[in-house]
């Protein structure tokens, strides 16, 4: 059950077991959506000597979450949730598809999002819309099945950030253990950002991570990758 103070405010969380195991479901390493596939730029910024240490991995994705992919994903996930129809969720789709700086980011979405509505509605067949951008795609199913927006956003932050430390661990290459200290130190930033985003709207976006935009496109033409993006 969940209780709103109103329509403003992030909603005080009375979560049940269930709901929370299905948020963790959905945004597990074990559901199918491919992230392990994607750096979002990492690799060609350890080829280029950016991150050579775990001091320097938290600082990119500390900028990363703050001001570039990691904020404005969260309000396009707050948005998508508010959707009030299909026209209107489709909005935000074209909005965020428009929003990526590369094509490779744009592939990260698009790909990540056709793969979860795709298993989402093989696992719960109750009309999610299909081939929608990641974040976008994981507001709408939760929406879809009353799950609370403000723990749907911090989860999914929280996972986009673990995705990208298992990428570090890989590439600069990290310790499991440097990993977690990494994981440790930015799942604070990964809850404010979205008690901030629920409360923002489309208009509010803005991205000023250049290098890991960059980074995004340099990878484009890397001679040698493990990654897709």
């Amino acid at each position: 059950m969940i209780t709103f103070t109103n329509r403003t405010t992030p909603p005080i969380l009375m979560t049940s077991d269930a709901a929370i195991l299905k948020l963790a479901q959905w945004l597990s390493p074990a559901f199918p959506v491919g992230a392990f596939s994607h750096s979002h730029g990492l690799e060609w910024a350890v080829e280029a000597g950016d991150l050579p240490d775990a001091a320097r991995v938290e600082a990119w994705l500390r900028d990363v979450l703050a001001h570039g992919a990691g904020r404005s994903d969260a309000i396009f996930l707050a948005a998508s949730y508010r959707a009030a129809d299909r026209a209107a969720l489709r909005a935000v789709d074209a909005q965020a598809r428009a929003f990526a700086p590369s094509a490779e980011r744009l592939l990260e979405s698009v790909a990540q999002g056709r793969a979860f509505c795709r298993v989402l509605g093989a696992v719960w067949p109750d009309g999610a819309e299909p081939d929608l951008t990641y974040p976008v795609a994981l507001g709408h199913a939760a929406k879809l099945h009353d799950l609370p927006l403000l723990l749907t956003a911090r989860m999914y932050l929280h996972a986009v950030t673990s995705n990208l430390v298992s990428a570090a661990i890989r590439l600069v290459p990290l310790g499991q253990t440097e990993g977690q200290r990494v994981l440790t130190a930015l799942t604070p930033l990964c809850a404010t950002l979205a008690a901030e985003a629920v409360e923002e709207d489309i208009a509010d976006i803005a991205s000023t991570a250049f290098r890991s935009d960059i980074a995004a496109m340099k990878h484009e033409t890397q001679y040698s990758r493990l990654f897709r993006t």
